[in-house]
């Protein structure tokens, strides 16, 4: 379980593909902190720590995450949101995030607006899965690369997102532009709240 708080934005360092799988090798600032068997969130995909050194950890990514997500887009060198599972005595500065992504989605357009930004993202419409919560609604939750974000000016198939100087330094927003796919993880009380209202 993640908050969708963003540790740091580290850098991919090393990617070897092993059949339908893909390792994938970081090097961040809290690796000797690191387990094997530890669950890291990457661009909000909960992966789970298989390896490490000194300085690096490697996760493993199967072929549904990397069809699923935009982790098989990755490339040496790119920035990826990393956050570690939530402690239990800890506040919830942001939501209730799984790590399970559940599609991806297009940036359309980055807009700044004196200071901050405004990112506006596309994602396919399925009606089906929209009455089962896969959507957004005006000033509700939802995670864009592992981010916490407030949604504003919702459409059937886009949403945006406004973002401060400090996000936009300290995770992978700064490399986000119109094309870039981003993972989305939609809000799970509103996936139970359809679902019960589905009965």
């Amino acid at each position: 379980m993640f908050s969708g708080i963003i540790e740091e934005a580290a850098t991919v360092v090393a990617l070897k593909k092993e059949q339908e799988n893909l390792h994938i090798t970081m090097s961040c600032s809290f690796t000797n902190e690191l387990k094997i068997d530890q669950s890291v969130a990457h661009n909000g995909v909960c992966l789970t720590v298989v390896s490490k050194t000194d300085d690096t950890y490697t996760v493993t990514a199967i072929i549904e995450t990397l069809q699923r997500t935009n982790l098989g887009q990755l490339i040496i060198g790119s920035k990826v949101n990393l956050e570690r599972s939530m402690l239990m005595n800890g506040r919830l500065d942001g939501h209730i995030v799984q790590g399970h992504v559940d599609q991806t989605a297009v940036c359309t357009e980055v807009k700044e607006a004196e200071g901050s930004w405004y990112f506006t993202f596309e994602y396919p419409l399925d009606p089906v899965m929209a009455k089962r919560g896969y959507m957004t609604v005006d000033k509700g939750s939802v995670t864009v690369n592992g981010v916490s974000l407030t949604v504003c000016n919702p459409t059937d198939n886009s949403f945006q997102v406004a973002i401060i100087p400090y996000t936009y330094q300290f995770t992978n927003f700064h490399q986000i532009k119109a094309g870039t796919t981003v993972n989305l993880e939609f809000d799970i009380i509103g996936k139970y709240v359809s679902r019960m209202m589905a009965f």
